[in-house]
């Protein structure tokens, strides 16, 4: 299996969740590290557009697309599993709560979730700290310039 994520070209050659843990996000608080990943090129560009603005958009991104062995287990939830205000901006605690759950548990590698951004779409949270860490591996880093349409 293939996943994608969307960064800035010095942080693009280490798969770390330091990152995620500097500040917290949707799914894990300050201190916990997971690294946010998407199923499809499109959604990791969504995911990260919804925080930028033209003024702000960074010109060195770069597409990683990660190889992820189809033997690692992965945890897959549902909206139906999350609590009403999963998809909130700002996020809920309860977000986080799962997600900070789900890398203390340490029994899966992956967690699949719907997106926030994109309706039906799925974002692949990878805990760095599980003993399958090391399978996935970097296939490909591209250079990604954003079509400045998207910020009009």
């Amino acid at each position: 299996m293939e996943a994608f994520r969307l960064s800035r070209e010095k942080f693009a050659h280490i798969l770390s969740g330091k990152g995620a843990a500097i500040k917290g996000a949707r799914w894990n608080s300050i201190g916990v590290e997971l690294i946010y990943t998407a199923a499809n090129r499109s959604l990791a560009m969504a995911e990260v557009a919804v925080h930028l603005t033209l003024a702000t958009l960074p010109i060195d991104f770069v597409m990683i697309t990660l190889f992820i062995p189809d033997d690692i287990l992965i945890q897959k939830l549902d909206q139906s599993d999350l609590p009403k205000d999963w998809n909130t901006f700002p996020h809920a605690a309860t977000t986080q709560n799962i997600g900070d759950k789900f890398v203390a548990e340490n029994k899966f590698c992956i967690l699949q979730m719907p997106s926030a951004v994109t309706q039906g779409d799925y974002n692949l949270l990878i805990n760095p700290n599980h003993r399958d860490f090391s399978r996935i591996k970097i296939e490909t880093i591209e250079k990604f310039p954003f079509d400045r349409r998207i910020f009009k």
